[in-house]
């Protein structure tokens, strides 16, 4: 029941780039029913049947998981360019949710939300493990920071 609880009665933000017509097609190309797909992703057919109707959108690590079962990439199912990426969709593609990724690198939830949110500044050395943790380098991660911190006026991050 730990992935069923976990999406049940949670708010979470609208993940940024999500194709819902994509994931179906994926999940209709692998001949897959929305509930062997939700089984095999450990998540509840309700839940991909939401996402694909586009009712909702995935946790990072849950999308991370359906895609793994179709045999796809996170940027087949969530549409945001490389040069417009901000520090949070880089843990989006990685398949993180913010407290999975804040226990990788060792700082807490609240900080990392904060540095996603372009609230607070981006350390080297945070910048350093995020880049690591991503496969990515420094100058990516500062990149995609400092788009977040410069966005336009009520654009969510």
């Amino acid at each position: 029941m730990g992935a069923h609880a976990r999406e049940q009665g949670m708010s979470r933000r609208i993940l940024r780039g999500f194709a819902p017509a994509a994931l179906k097609k994926a999940r209709e190309k692998k001949k897959l029913s929305v509930g062997e797909l939700g089984r095999l992703a450990e998540v509840s057919p309700g839940a991909v049947l939401t996402w694909e109707t586009g009712k909702s959108t995935p946790q990072a690590d849950s999308l991370k998981r359906a895609v793994t079962v179709l045999g796809i990439a996170m940027e087949d199912v969530v549409k945001i360019k490389p040069d417009q990426r901000y520090l949070g969709d880089l843990r989006v593609f990685a398949g993180l949710t913010q407290p999975q990724l804040a226990a990788k690198i060792g700082i807490s939830t609240t900080a990392l939300a904060t540095v996603e949110r372009g609230h607070s500044r981006l350390k080297e050395d945070v910048a350093q493990r995020l880049a690591e943790e991503f496969g990515l380098t420094v100058q990516d991660v500062e990149d995609a920071y400092e788009r977040t911190r410069t966005r336009p006026p009520h654009t969510s991050p």
